[in-house]
C-alpha cells in the first residue's frame, strides 16, 4: 500500500490490517521492554531502600509524575489532541487552505507550554503543603518534600513528551511515542545506582527529571521532521482555524478531569494508608506496579487504533468506528482477563521473584502478595474503562458523562476504603480500588450510544462474559498447582502454564469472538518478531 508504514502517515483513510499489525508490533516491543525496564526500576528501588521510611517518602513525591503521565502523555491530553490532530489530517487530505496541522500547533503548543511551566513552578513552591495533604501521617515529610521539588520538573517535560506523542500517534507514526519510557525508566535506573550512596532516595526523584527530559529529546526530531516535511506548499500557518475548534475550552476541561478522577484512587489510597505502618504505601506501590501489567498491555492496541477511529469519526464512517471499538473490547478484555488469572493464581511467586533481595524481606513480599490479589480483581473494569473512555471523546467534543462515571467510582473507592482501612488494612484499600472502577466501568457500558460510538452494549456483555468464566477457572486450577513445588520460578512457570492451557481450552470451548481474535492478533505478533528476528 503506497505510503503507509509505520514509520510515516498513511494516506488512506483506512489502514490496512497488515499496517495495524506493524505498528501493534512496534508499539507492543517497545512497551514491553520499557515495561521490562519498570520492573527493574521497581526492583532497584526495593533492593536499594526496601519497603519503609525513605521509599514512602519518595512514593508521596512519585504521585506527581503518575498524575502527569496519566494526565499529559496516556489518558487525559491525549484524548484531546490525538482527534484534533485527525481532524486537522483529515482537513489537509481534503485540500483546505494553508496547513490545518500546523494552524493547530501554532494555536495551542505556547500555551500549553506555558500552562506546564506554571503549574511545575507552582508545585515546587507549594510542595511542604502538598505532601502534608498528601500524606499526612508520613514520618519524614522533609524528605518527601525534596523529592517533590525534583519530581515537579515532569510536568513540563511530560506535557510536552504529550503533545508530541499526539502529534506522532495521530500521523500514524509509532516508534518514538512508543520508546519514550524506556528512556525515562532507564535514567531512573542510572540515577539511583550512580548517585543512591550519596543522595539517598532523592537519586530516584532526580532521575525522574532527568527521564522527563529524555522524554521529549527522544520524539523531538521526528516530530519536527513530520511538521515540516508535510507542510501545504505556498501556505503559511495560521494561528487560529478551523482544526482548532475541537481544543476548545470544554474538552480540555472534560479529558483533564476525566484523567485527574481517575487518577485520584491513588492520592486516595496514599492517604489512607499513610495513617498505617510504615511499609503500606510501599507495599500498595509495588502490588499495584506488577499487577497492571497485563491491562498496560491489553491497551497496547487501543494505543495504535484510538487515532484510527478519530479519523473514522472525522470522516463520518460511524460503521468503522463502532466495529473498531467493538474489537477492541473484545481483544483488550480476553488479554487483560488472561493476565489477572496469572496474577492472581501466582502472586506470591511473582512479587517473590521480582522483590525478594536486599531490603526488601520476605514479610514484605507477602504482603504485597496479597493486596495485589485484590488489585487484581478491578483489572477488568480498569481495562474496559481505558477503552471505553477512548470511544467517548474520539469525535473530539466534549461530554461530561464520563467524567460523572468515573466520579461515582471515586466516591465508592473513597467511601469503602475509609470504611475497611481500620479492620482490613491495605487489602481494604485494594478492595475499594477494585469496587470503584467496576463502579465506573458499568456506568459507562450504561451510557454508550448517542454520547459516545454506538456499540452493541448487550452483544458485548455477552461477549465478555465468556472469557470472565475461562479466567475464573483458569486462576483456581493455576493457583493449585503454583503451591506445588518448592521454588518460587518452578512454582511460577508450572502455576502459569496451567492458567494459559486452561484458559485456551475453556475459551475455545466457549467460543469467546475476542479470545479467537486474540489469539489471531498473538499469532501474528509473535510471526512478525520471528521474522525480523531471523
Amino acid at each position: 500500500m503506497a505510503g503507509q508504514g509505520v514509520g510515516g502517515e498513511c494516506r488512506q483513510s483506512a489502514p490496512s490490517r497488515r499496517f495495524l499489525a506493524r505498528a501493534a508490533l512496534v508499539t507492543a516491543s517497545l512497551s514491553v521492554a520499557g515495561s521490562l525496564l519498570g520492573l527493574v526500576r521497581d526492583q532497584s528501588l526495593a533492593r536499594l531502600f526496601g519497603a519503609g521510611r525513605d521509599t514512602d517518602a519518595f512514593l508521596v513525591a512519585w504521585t506527581v509524575p503518575e498524575f502527569a503521565a496519566t494526565l499529559l502523555i496516556e489518558d487525559g491530553l491525549a484524548f484531546a489532541l490525538i482527534p484534533a490532530f485527525s481532524r486537522a489530517l483529515a482537513r489537509r487530505g481534503q485540500g483546505a487552505a494553508g496547513d490545518p496541522v500546523r494552524s493547530l500547533v501554532a494555536g495551542t503548543l505556547p500555551r500549553l507550554a506555558l500552562a506546564f511551566t506554571a503549574v511545575g513552578g507552582l508545585l515546587a513552591v507549594a510542595a511542604p503543603q502538598l505532601v502534608a495533604a498528601l500524606a499526612p501521617g508520613l514520618s519524614d515529610p522533609g524528605l518527601a518534600v525534596d523529592c517533590t521539588r525534583l519530581t515537579a520538573t515532569c510536568v513540563l517535560s511530560f506535557g510536552l513528551a504529550g503533545y508530541g506523542s499526539a502529534v506522532l500517534r495521530a500521523h500514524r507514526r509509532f516508534l518514538a511515542p512508543a520508546a519514550i519510557y524506556i528512556a525515562y525508566n532507564l535514567a531512573i535506573v542510572i540515577a539511583m545506582y550512580a548517585l543512591g550512596g550519596h543522595w539517598g532516595v532523592r537519586s530516584a526523584a532526580f532521575g525522574v527529571a532527568a527521564g522527563g527530559l529524555l522524554m521529549v529529546l527522544v520524539q523531538l526530531p521526528t516530530a519536527v521532521r513530520e511538521l515540516r516535511g508535510r507542510r501545504t506548499a505556498g501556505a503559511e500557518p495560521k494561528a487560529e482555524g478551523a482544526a482548532a475548534r475541537p481544543m476548545g475550552g470544554p474538552l480540555l476541561a472534560c479529558v483533564l478531569l476525566f484523567a485527574l478522577c481517575r487518577q485520584s484512587q491513588v492520592l486516595i489510597e496514599r492517604f489512607l494508608a499513610s495513617s498505617l505502618p510504615d511499609g503500606a504505601i510501599s507495599h500498595l506501590n509495588y502490588a499495584q506496579k506488577v499487577a497492571q501489567i497485563p491491562m498496560s498491555l491489553s491497551l497496547m492496541l487501543c494505543t495504535v487504533t484510538f487515532p484510527v477511529v478519530a479519523r473514522a469519526l472525522a470522516e463520518g464512517d460511524t460503521e468503522r468506528a463502532r466495529a473498531r471499538v467493538e474489537r477492541d473490547l473484545a481483544v483488550a478484555a480476553t488479554l487483560v482477563l488472561l493476565g489477572t488469572a496469572a496474577v492472581v493464581a501466582c502472586a506470591p511467586q511473582l512479587i517473590g521473584l521480582l522483590f525478594q533481595r536486599g531490603a526488601f524481606t520476605a514479610q514484605d513480599t507477602a504482603a504485597t502478595a496479597e493486596v495485589m490479589r485484590v488489585y487484581a480483581l478491578g483489572l477488568l473494569g480498569q481495562t474496559l474503562t481505558g477503552v471505553l473512555v477512548r470511544s467517548y471523546f474520539s469525535a473530539g467534543r466534549a461530554t461530561w458523562y464520563p467524567v460523572g462515571a468515573m466520579t461515582a467510582g471515586i466516591v465508592v473507592t473513597a467511601l469503602i476504603g475509609a470504611w475497611k482501612v481500620g479492620s482490613w488494612g491495605v487489602t481494604g484499600i485494594a478492595g475499594a480500588n477494585a469496587a470503584g472502577i467496576t463502579v465506573t466501568t458499568v456506568l459507562m457500558l450504561a451510557g454508550m450510544g448517542r454520547r459516545s460510538v454506538p456499540v452493541r452494549t448487550p452483544l458485548v456483555l455477552r461477549e465478555l462474559s465468556r472469557p470472565l468464566r475461562a479466567a475464573t477457572v483458569a486462576a483456581a486450577a493455576g493457583a493449585l498447582v503454583a503451591r506445588l513445588p518448592a521454588t518460587p520460578l518452578a512454582g511460577l512457570v508450572a502455576g502459569g502454564a496451567t492458567v494459559t492451557v486452561v484458559f485456551v481450552v475453556l475459551g475455545r470451548a466457549l467460543r469467546a469472538h475476542g479470545f479467537a481474535t486474540a489469539l489471531r492478533s498473538v499469532r501474528t505478533l509473535t510471526r512478525r518478531l520471528a521474522h525480523v528476528l531471523r
